[in-house]
């Protein structure tokens, strides 16, 4: 008999010093959106125009309907500060990705998205080998954050924006 594959929690509650991950909710869009509204949040991003509200209303719906999103919480204000999620769980490979991960400028280069990302991985690496994120090829700050939690290059290729066009980006891996 074969015994079926159990799903991972990709949307727990996770706590550390400094931040509180929480699945994310359709009551948090004012609060992400306010967070998400700076244009230099995504000056290097794929889509550098995630700023706008139109445009962060179809981010935010995809977050809720992935089932992985979180509310990244800073816990000394108990406000939201950004977002980020699990995607693309593969049992078959032991591998899930980490992404669409945005914080507020104030919280950049340091502690925050160390624990932010630390959080994640811990808990994936209960149900997988291997953590996979897709950073676009020209958002150098978050290849250089990634670059810093160890991650290294795995591959580069090609997505899709939310108009279909393909983009550049590089598959960075961390293993267990």
């Amino acid at each position: 008999m074969v015994m079926p594959v159990m799903q991972p929690n990709l949307q727990p509650t996770l706590k550390g010093e400094l931040l509180e991950l929480r699945p994310l909710q359709r009551y948090d869009f004012d609060a992400l959106y306010s967070a998400a509204a700076d244009p230099l949040l995504w000056e290097q991003h794929p889509e550098p125009d995630r700023y706008k509200k139109g445009v962060f209303q179809v981010f935010f719906e995809r977050a809720l309907e992935s089932k992985g999103a979180f509310a990244i919480i800073e816990r000394k204000t108990g406000r939201i500060i950004g977002s980020s999620r699990f995607y693309g769980y593969d049992a078959e490979r032991h591998e899930v990705f980490i992404g669409y991960t945005f914080l507020e400028r104030a919280f950049w280069g340091g502690q925050y998205n160390r624990e932010l990302k630390q959080l994640m991985l811990d808990h994936a690496f209960g149900f997988v080998e291997r953590v996979l994120f897709h950073v676009g090829e020209s958002n150098l700050r978050s290849q250089k954050a990634l670059q810093k939690l160890g991650a290294t290059v795995l591959t580069r290729t090609e997505l899709p924006d939310r108009n279909g066009t393909m983009q550049p980006h590089l598959i960075f891996v961390i293993s267990r």
